[in-house]
């Protein structure tokens, strides 16, 4: 069973400051999470987790990990931005993107940080804009077709737009070490959102072992392997969670096998975790405000997809706990739907829940990653707030809520913003 981590007495308590929806994040559950990846992966001297921003661009649930030694994992500018702006620069960030623009990667230059290549075309495109190779540089594998573990297929990356072919890796090492290049790291990601101990390690297995080769075949001095994400997290009741320790041993097991013997036990190890990180310690909370008896039963709740699109756009499940009545059973089948003008505007899809009434709190569980980082305006919806639950059980506003000011911002240059009712 899913349990929230909060109550229904805290939530009632925070929405006298704070009105719903909004989304809330556990600052103990991030802790003791970060601190378990650490010791993981604790036997790798060179380690490090550079955490994707994407997943969460909140500078202060970021400046958390960075207080473990974690840097970032940028792929845009404004990533790069809020970096810079924590004073994380240099080798703390990964940048990694792909169909790059070359003052992105100019950008990413100038605070020193990593350059993930997501192309063999961008040696050159990258060259041409910054007018020479770094020292170090970095290139993401994509070796196509399935990939599986244990005769399981767990995603398809011959399908996906990113990396260079196992051919175009051997080829851009040489052009690299060619053009100045001296440390070289191998990134890869092949696979998303697995709830399996044994995705890193098998993938471990396949970037040590072309490691191996390339450094065989084209000299380079290989200095890192980033395993980049994909480790997940169970968002189903049933679903059952990761064990992290268990996947950082069968990453060293693979790392003892296959690069110490070849003479390669200083390769640093990297990860680059989103959802993992803190998935599972976000809540949206939202009140039910409407119900609808038609040919179902619905249950509207005051956020929508803007808030949280996962189930509007992949049909994702996310479990939803009815504060305060998380013993009673769930007897009751209910669409949870928001008030978008889109029929896909629903959190959940025939839930069997406990009688919701109206004015009752919904806890929506895992939205600690591309939760509110995907939201939107359609509709002209805002977006909401972001709360950090601290660890002394205080509550602390990280990010205030969207007014009609901030949506109508960019409409400064014409007659009509002076003529808007910010009032309303």
């Amino acid at each position: 069973m899913k349990k929230a981590f909060v109550t229904k007495e805290q939530i009632e308590e925070i929405v006298k400051t704070y009105p719903t929806p909004f989304h809330i994040y556990d600052e103990k559950g991030i802790r003791e999470n970060v601190k378990a990846l650490k010791e993981a992966f604790a036997w790798n001297r060179g380690y490090k987790e550079f955490f994707a921003v994407k997943a969460t661009p909140n500078p202060y649930l970021i400046q958390i990990l960075r207080e473990y030694g974690c840097g970032c994992d940028c792929s845009s500018l404004t990533e790069l931005m809020v970096s810079s702006a924590m004073g994380v620069t240099g080798e703390d960030i990964m940048f990694s993107s792909n169909d790059t623009p070359a003052h992105e990667f100019a950008y990413a230059e100038k605070l020193g940080a990593i350059i993930n290549l997501d192309d063999i075309t961008h040696i050159d495109f990258l060259e041409k804009t910054i007018g020479y190779i770094p020292k170090t540089i970095s290139c993401r594998f994509n070796p196509g077709g399935y990939f599986s573990v244990a005769n399981s297929i767990m995603d398809n990356p011959g399908d996906a737009k990113y990396g260079f072919t196992t051919e175009q890796m051997f080829e851009g090492f040489r052009i690299l070490k060619n053009k100045g290049a001296e440390n070289f790291g191998i990134h890869a990601f092949l696979a998303s959102n697995t709830v399996s101990n044994e995705y890193y390690p098998e993938l471990a297995r396949q970037l040590f072992e072309l490691a191996v080769k390339l450094k065989e075949e084209t000299g380079a001095n290989i200095t890192f392997i980033n395993l980049s994400g994909g480790i997940g997290i169970p968002y189903k009741p049933d679903d059952v969670p990761n064990d992290i320790r268990i996947i950082g041993e069968g990453v060293r097991k693979a790392y003892e096998k296959i690069l110490v013997p070849a003479g390669m036990g200083e390769v640093a190890i990297y990860t680059e975790l989103g959802r993992y990180m803190m998935g599972p310690f976000g809540h949206l909370i939202t009140q039910a405000i409407h119900e609808k008896h038609t040919h179902k039963e619905y249950i509207g709740v005051d956020a929508c997809a803007v808030n949280l699109m996962r189930p509007a756009i992949y049909g994702a499940y996310h479990h939803i706990t009815v504060l305060g009545k998380e013993n009673e059973p769930c007897a009751y089948k209910y669409d949870v739907t928001g008030s978008l003008c889109e029929n896909n505007d629903k959190f959940a899809i025939d839930r069997m829940l406990p009688k919701v009434e109206i004015g009752d709190y919904l806890a929506i569980h895992d939205t600690g990653a591309h939760g509110f980082a995907m939201g939107y305006n359609y509709n002209g919806k805002l977006k909401s707030a972001e709360l950090l639950l601290k660890e002394d059980g205080s509550v602390q506003m990280i990010r205030r809520a969207e007014t009609p000011k901030d949506y109508f911002a960019t409409f400064d240059c014409l007659d009509i913003y002076n003529k808007l009712d910010f009032e309303a």
